[in-house]
């Protein structure tokens, strides 16, 4: 939904700064590489010292660069398979340390296993929920569902709940109880969602077979 959506606004509304760079000689996949950096040193400087505020904000003005490379490449018609797949991969690396950020937030100074657990959980489990979809789609199934919590999801639960925490750095009380709860919502919505892909591509695999069984049979008969 979120991706559906969000994407579809953000998209129009980044147009123009998606021309500007073009404009001045930028490329796509620089878009790509310094959005990734941006968020993988916001993650991993702010979120270990417990300042989410500060590193919600880092990563979320950098993360608007998934929106924008791939808005360059059309505007240019450089759109191709090399940007895809680059931008798909380095997505995972971003998300890979905003978890990280947070686990070892919770290894450390915040001092609280179960929760470093979670957010191994849901660095896990997001990988796992892409993971499927594109091993579904290489072996020719479309792994038609897109599930509870994708992508999208996960980020904008998770930024805005560990934004709104570290307003407690600020003074603000209990915003601190969203963090830990947005990370369980997040960790068991990414399960639920490999299920249903893993469902979804098990009965597209035996509706395959069989579709491939009655096709075999028919060209005996004649």
């Amino acid at each position: 939904m979120l991706n559906k959506y969000a994407r579809a606004f953000f998209t129009r509304v980044l147009t123009p700064f998606a021309a500007l760079l073009l404009r001045w000689g930028v490329s796509p996949d620089a878009v790509t590489l310094v959005g990734t950096a941006g968020s993988v040193a916001g993650a991993l400087v702010f979120f270990p010292r417990g300042e989410f505020f500060w590193g919600t904000i880092t990563i979320t003005l950098f993360i608007f660069s998934d929106l924008v490379d791939g808005n360059m490449a059309r505007q240019a018609g450089t759109s191709n398979k090399w940007g895809a797949f680059l931008d798909s991969t380095l997505d995972r690396v971003a998300d890979a340390a905003i978890f990280g950020g947070l686990a070892l937030w919770y290894a450390g100074k915040g001092d609280n296993d179960l929760l470093c657990a979670v957010s191994i959980l849901c660095l896990a489990s997001g990988q796992v929920v892409s993971y499927t979809k594109a091993r579904a789609e290489s072996l020719g199934l479309p792994c038609k569902v897109s599930g509870l919590v994708e992508r999208a999801e996960r980020l904008v639960i998770t930024l805005v709940a560990a934004g709104v925490a570290g307003l407690h750095t600020f003074g603000v009380s209990y915003v601190q109880w969203l963090l830990p709860v947005a990370l369980w919502v997040v960790g068991v919505g990414s399960l639920v969602t490999v299920l249903q892909r893993m469902l979804t591509v098990r009965r597209e695999a035996f509706e395959a077979a069989a579709l491939a069984a009655r096709g075999t049979d028919d060209a005996r008969e004649s």
